[in-house]
């Protein structure tokens, strides 16, 4: 019995250790920050341009540190679409916004019933942020109801909004715990901050800017609202951010939706000057030093290793930065592509994007598969192993195989869908790209409806491979490329989606849609 008794005894200390040993532990999901810059173009930073006249060193370190892809793309030419297709994974024409943009005073464009990519991480166990500019319309209260301030371009307008009362269907109903930003662009008017649904001051005064780089539409202005700290402002809340998580058991997700360098060009007095070109150039140096600090802020955290960081631009530099005034000076804001902000050609929507997670990511890399910013929410997904349904993320692609750079895939995503400001298409399959309008599509020459485009083809055909520059039409020598690109555009259109899964129904749209190349005969 004694020896019996001995046995169960050490059995029993056993036991006790191993429950008191510590365990394996899950592998914790990373922390993700996706930083939007606005209206910043492919040429502006030097590691992607390396004859760029912009010095970018923090951005160029960042980029050192991860990894660089070198085709990547906005959905659309704008700003309120590319934000669309970020948070839905919904290419941004299958909503009701069929062109254009919105504006200050515009209603919600994304419904509290559609998955976006905070609220799917939200239910994985993270913690949600959104900071900065929103664009995606938000439903304020009006003292009357029945008024329709949407539609109205007056600067009166605004006396409807009751800037007292809550601010809903904005980022909080969708996936956002916390949130704190502008309406949409620096330029458009109200000029208040909100955070989490309540305007933080009343609006007291009316501004408005009529500088050549400095501009804003006239609106009403918060006491706390001035234009010159609105970037800086957001970028000391990202820091503040990031370190009240930085020791927390749950992963965060912070979305930074900068304004900049969008106009108002406001470089700070610190920064005018600097970099010998225009208040453009000076702004970008201001920017990138603001991202270095939020860089060195993720290593003195402690959590740089498991943090993904992404950057990347919502759409090419725009004309009112000066576009054509710092090609003179030597500096090419697209680089060697064509077009600029609203154009359907490369210009208008190849962005730089750079991916920096240590713990997954091998330094200096750099990859040239054809991405989109659609593909955001089908990456976190993947990344949290969230199974997406028919009606979520139609058009999204997981980014994910590629961080790996030994990663080889034969084909990572069929083609990809491009949209210009006034609502013209692309689709690119391989090095072939199509585009379905006689012009830019937009605000280069030659825009939708000038004389030069009457004698022009309808459609463009470019191969990118030979001809990166979009410079040489080849739609008549290649009727067969035009006709394959057409039809699987109009497939994609039909369906409700470009990924492999049940058809879904594209959102109605008012008036007369422009294009009717897919419609079936």
């Amino acid at each position: 019995m004694k020896n019996v008794s001995k046995l169960l005894s050490f059995f029993y200390i056993l036991v006790l250790f191993g429950a008191c040993s510590p365990q394996p532990s899950e592998k914790k999901h990373p922390n993700i920050i996706f930083i939007l810059a606005d209206d910043l173009g492919y040429g502006d930073i030097q590691a992607f341009n390396s004859e760029g006249k912009i010095p970018t060193p923090n951005i160029d370190q960042l980029a050192s540190e991860g990894m660089r892809f070198r085709d990547a793309h906005t959905t659309s030419s704008v700003c309120t679409p590319t934000r669309y297709a970020l948070l839905t994974g919904r290419y941004n024409w299958r909503s009701r916004l069929k062109s254009g943009v919105l504006y200050g005073k515009s209603k919600a464009l994304i419904p509290k019933e559609r998955t976006t990519a905070a609220s799917l991480l939200k239910t994985k166990g993270y913690e949600t942020a959104f900071i900065g500019k929103w664009h995606l319309g938000w439903d304020w209260t009006l003292k009357d109801p029945a008024v329709d301030v949407e539609s109205g371009s007056s600067p009166a307008d605004f006396d409807h909004i009751d800037f007292s009362k809550p601010v809903l269907n904005g980022p909080n109903e969708l996936g956002f715990d916390y949130s704190y930003g502008l309406t949409a662009s620096l330029d458009m008017a109200p000029y208040v901050y909100v955070e989490n649904g309540k305007v933080t001051q009343i609006p007291d005064k009316v501004t408005i800017d009529e500088g050549e780089y400095s501009w804003w539409r006239e609106g009403p202005t918060s006491p706390d609202f001035i234009h010159e700290d609105v970037t800086p402002n957001f970028f000391e809340r990202a820091y503040e951010y990031i370190e009240s998580k930085a020791n927390q058991e749950k992963p965060f997700f912070l979305y930074l939706a900068l304004p900049s360098p969008h106009t108002p060009i406001l470089p700070s007095a610190a920064w005018q000057g600097k970099s010998g070109i225009l208040p453009y150039g000076d702004f970008m140096m201001m920017i990138d030093d603001y991202l270095g600090k939020l860089n060195q802020t993720l290593k003195n955290a402690g959590i740089d290793e498991n943090t993904l960081v992404i950057f990347m631009s919502d759409n090419g530099c725009s004309p009112a930065a000066g576009f054509d005034k710092l090609v003179e000076m030597g500096h090419m804001p697209s680089g060697i592509f064509r077009g600029h902000k609203a154009d359907i050609y490369e210009g208008g929507h190849r962005v730089p994007f750079i991916a920096k997670w240590p713990a997954q990511i091998k330094a200096g890399t750099v990859r040239d598969e054809t991405i989109s910013i659609v593909d955001f929410f089908a990456t976190v997904a993947d990344l949290v192993d969230y199974e997406i349904s028919d009606s979520e993320g139609e058009d999204s692609y997981s980014m994910l195989p590629l961080f790996d750079v030994e990663n080889k895939p034969a084909e990572f995503r069929e083609a990809t869908v491009f949209h210009s400001v006034e609502g013209s298409f692309a689709i690119r399959k391989g090095d072939w790209k199509l585009i379905l309008a006689k012009g830019s599509g937009g605000w280069s020459f030659p825009r939708p409806g000038d004389p030069a485009e009457e004698n022009l083809p309808d459609f463009q055909l470019y191969n990118l491979a030979s001809d990166p520059s979009e410079t040489r039409n080849l739609q008549a020598e290649q009727s067969e490329k035009v006709e394959e690109l057409r039809l699987l555009l109009t497939k994609y259109i039909q369906d409700g989606r470009s990924t492999a899964r049940a058809p879904q129904v594209n959102d109605p749209y008012a008036g007369d849609w422009k294009q009717t190349w897919f419609i079936k005969e």
